[in-house]
């Protein structure tokens, strides 16, 4: 039986996959922070290049990826697929196990998929710069990445407690020619304004995102690039469900449940919309979203409009949402810090086509180091999420007496975050479920909208 699937560089997807082309109803409208209006593309005009907000709005079913995009991509893509028979065996489990494993990229997960597409289309349209934010440093080391091949400079906003506990991550960015800076910073009006409240400040991601955004906002050679939550992003992730759709093709199975941990929806997305697809056309799958008991946006969140920020620059989105306050807790480990969910994965939510699971931290690295001792692989913190949502379902399924077949994606490798692995071993993590009453108290400041 083979250890791993591989796809040649000629079958990387000519195509992104837009599920809004096949869901019953569209998602709510995106609404302007001041009028409470849906935003136009003129509105959106100072952040991204137009391509991208085309890309955005767009309800085209398959959206070409431009050929500099493909050779960019073919740097890593395609990534292979596993079966992952040595971790079956550790845990116990009648279950076919597959993991598709995206930290083969320069950076070392799945986010250069959208980060080398973003930098094509903002170099083609004459950006010189990109602001950007980052929570634990993938996101802002594969900006930088992408901006080196497409000749962008690169501003990263870094969540402050990340910057501190993850100085490689500073490290590759710099490497890649890109400024990073400790959010909140000094350098902006949103981060003046934090740490004026908070000098010792943390951050969070909804702050690093307004810090980007002003940024972006009040210079003309400069746009703004996300990482996850909005549509295009999750658009340009989707090569990863594909490729892994023909991968499982030649392993001769198909997935009853297909995992991924889920911060702002970015990595569930792309291996989980291509089968959202098969779903929607009549295939029996299930799709499960595995977040952190510590920033539970889609468990415990509410499905309503907020910012995307913290400020309250950003256009309102209908999502899951732990109010855009919410900060994270110091002790919590790993990436998925998002205040909010993907509005399209909350919509997916909302209507049933997937699931959504919550795992405390330690239960988590106990997963991933399971994981590595039988695989051979270091999980990214992130990552970890979803191995442990696939050991779950495999006990599961034992109890019941069925094999199922699971497939999860390894979004990334751990090995820029061993800090967390020496606490883990130390026995100094420690688990922290965010409070119910935590919740409530954001969502009374949410914004109010009336449709």
């Amino acid at each position: 039986m083979p250890i791993k699937y591989l796809l040649r560089e000629d079958q990387i997807p000519r195509h992104w996959y837009n599920i809004l082309a096949d869901l019953k109803s569209p998602p709510a409208p995106v609404l302007h922070p001041g009028t409470k209006k849906p935003v136009t593309p003129q509105d959106l005009a100072p952040l991204f290049p137009m391509s991208i907000i085309e890309q955005e709005m767009s309800a085209q079913r398959e959206v070409p990826i431009p050929d500099e995009v493909r050779h960019a991509l073919a740097l890593w893509r395609p990534s292979p697929l596993y079966r992952a028979e040595r971790f079956e065996k550790a845990i116990g489990t009648r279950s076919h196990v597959y993991y598709k494993y995206e930290g083969v990229s320069p950076p070392g997960s799945h986010k250069p998929n959208t980060a080398v597409a973003q930098a094509y289309y903002n170099a083609k349209e004459g950006v010189k710069r990109m602001a950007t934010e980052t929570g634990a440093g993938q996101w802002g080391s594969a900006l930088a990445f992408a901006g080196a091949l497409f000749g962008l400079k690169v501003t990263v906003y870094m969540v402050r407690i990340s910057f501190e506990q993850k100085p490689y991550r500073r490290s590759m960015m710099h490497a890649w020619g890109a400024e990073v800076f400790p959010s909140p910073t000094d350098r902006t009006n949103a981060g003046r304004s934090i740490l004026a409240k908070d000098p010792r400040s943390n951050g969070s991601l909804g702050i690093a995102i307004s810090e980007a955004v002003e940024d972006a906002a009040t210079h003309d050679d400069t746009k703004y690039s996300l990482g996850s939550v909005l549509n295009h992003v999750l658009l340009h992730q989707t090569v990863i469900g594909q490729e892994a759709q023909e991968q499982m093709k030649m392993a001769g199975e198909y997935p009853d449940v297909v995992i991924a941990c889920h911060g702002g929806g970015s990595n569930f997305s792309g291996i989980a919309l291509p089968f959202a697809r098969d779903k929607i056309n009549g295939k029996k799958v299930r799709l499960v979203a595995s977040e952190p008991t510590s920033c539970p946006s889609l468990t415990k969140g509410v499905y309503t409009f907020d910012f995307g920020d913290t400020v309250g620059m950003t256009p309102l989105v209908k999502m899951h949402t732990l109010g855009h306050d919410f900060m994270p807790p110091g002790i919590h480990a790993g990436g998925l810090r998002y205040h909010g969910a993907a509005p399209l994965v909350s919509k997916l939510l909302d209507e049933g086509l997937i699931e959504a699971v919550a795992y405390p931290q330690r239960a988590c690295f106990e997963a991933a180091v399971t994981f590595s001792r039988s695989e051979g692989i270091i999980p990214a913190p992130e990552s970890s999420h979803a191995i442990k949502a696939t050991v779950e379902e495999a006990r599961k399924a034992d109890a019941e007496g069925r094999t199922r077949v699971i497939l999860f994606n390894l979004s990334g490798h751990g090995h820029f975050d061993l800090a967390a692995y020496d606490q883990y071993f130390a026995g100094k993590l420690e688990d922290f479920e965010y409070p119910r009453e935590a919740v409530e108290r954001s969502i009374a400041n949410l914004p109010r909208v009336e449709l």
